[in-house]
Formats: structure tokens, sequence, C-alpha cells
């Protein structure tokens, strides 16, 4: 099981286990060591799954004093899940792609003045601000739809990209260094808007997606040979030195 599948399997047990009360509401749980001792993982591991389970509003995280079940179980409505940034993009390729297509039919010339000033925005703005303006060009691009069940799912699907941890980390890894890359993507599913041409706007958002998953995968896989060279770093500089013990 790879890492991020892993963690998120030990978040689901430690959710059923607050289900079920051998973790009490508002009780405090086990530390790291013990969590991971009891579910055969590393520490690294269960901090992950806690910081998921943070983000869903199943625990509170207290700096310096412990990780508590939350009083108040969150409404269904603001849960969120423990998704990977795979996942999430996954299905953001597929509900997106499929909006903008739509779009292409109903999107009006104030929506089509709106998009291509986002996309100016993005290419004068530092990061927070460029991310700000991708946010508002597919919110834009989904109420173009005239789908408000669409509209919704969009929103929900942004705000995962934005409150679970470990997805928000991944984007902002991969979207800092490829600013001009997603403005260029951006133009061309505008152009294809612009053109009321349905299936080039579902292409462009598609391939845009498809990059952008890419470039995840690159980051990622980066990311964890850099890990393993660390650790491969720390154990030679450990065993050499016990080496040189007399």
């Amino acid at each position: 099981m790879t890492a991020k599948r892993l963690y998120q399997s030990i978040a689901r047990e430690i959710a059923a286990l607050i289900d079920e009360g051998t973790f009490p509401v508002g009780s405090r749980l086990p530390g790291e060591r013990d969590l991971a001792e009891k579910f055969n993982v590393s520490r690294v591991t269960i901090r992950e799954a806690e910081i998921a389970l943070q983000a869903t509003g199943r625990l509170e995280i207290k700096t310096g004093s412990g990780v508590y079940v939350s009083e108040k179980r969150p409404d269904i409505a603001d849960a969120l899940p423990t998704a990977s940034a795979f996942e999430v993009t996954e299905a953001r390729l597929l509900v997106e792609s499929e909006a903008a297509a739509l779009a292409a039919r109903n999107i009006t010339d104030e929506g089509i003045a709106k998009l291509e000033a986002l996309i100016d925005r993005m290419g004068k703005a530092d990061h927070e601000e460029a991310n700000e303006a991708d946010e508002l060009f597919h919110q834009t691009i989904a109420e173009a739809s005239r789908n408000e069940a669409l509209v919704h799912t969009i929103k929900q699907l942004w705000r995962m990209r934005e409150k679970i941890p470990q997805v928000k980390a991944t984007y902002e890894a991969v979207c800092v260094n490829d600013a001009q890359q997603r403005m260029d993507e951006h133009r061309e599913v505008f152009n294809a808007l612009k053109a009321r041409d349905p299936g080039g706007a579902r292409a462009a958002m598609r391939e845009h997606f498809q990059r952008l998953i890419e470039n995840m995968l690159d980051t990622t896989e980066q990311q964890a040979l850099a890990e393993v060279q660390q650790r491969a770093t720390e154990s030679r500089k450990r065993f050499l030195s016990a080496a040189k013990l007399q």
C-alpha cells in the first residue's frame, strides 16, 4: 500500500474507533508512538492520519497538549473526505471538463470578459493572488454552465484542494513552479469558450488536468527520492560513526 493510501486507511480506522466509543468524544488520543505500535505503521503515518482527521473535524490537535476527539462531530454536509491530491484532481478532471463543455453552450459575453480579465490577473499577480484568480476562473466556468449541482460540486472540490492539508501541500509544490504553463492552459480553455466550442472546451480542460496530474507524479516521485536519500545519508553517518568507536 502506498504511503498516501496508508494514512487514509489509518484515518478511517481511527474514525471507526471514535464512532464505536473506543476513543470517546473529548478524550485525548494515545501518543503517536503508541498508535504507531497499535497499527504497525510509522509515526509519520499516524501524524498524517491525525492531520487528515483534523481537516474533517473529527480531531482537534492542541500544540503542547495532544490530540483530542472533537466534542462536536461535524455536520455531514461540511465534512471533508480523506482524499489524496490525485483523487481530488481526478474528480476535477471528470467534473470540470463536462462543466466547461456545458458552459461553452451557455456562457454570456459578460462571462467571457470576466474570464479574460482573470487570465490577465493570473499573469500579473503573485502566487497567492494568482491562486485566487485561478479559483475564480474555475468558479466562473461552473456558473456559466447554469447547473447549480455542478456549481456546488466544483466549489466543494476546490474546498478539498484548499482545506485538506496534504492536498494543499501537493498543489502548492506543483503550481508554484508552473505559473506560465498554467496561464497558457487557462487561455486554451478560454479560447474554446469564447468560440462557443463545447468539444474544444472539454478537451482543453481535460488537457489542463492531465498535465497537472503528470506534474504531481513527477513532484511526488522527486520528494520520495529525496526522502530516501536523506534517510540513507543519516544511516551512513550513524553507522560509520559507530564503526569508528574504539
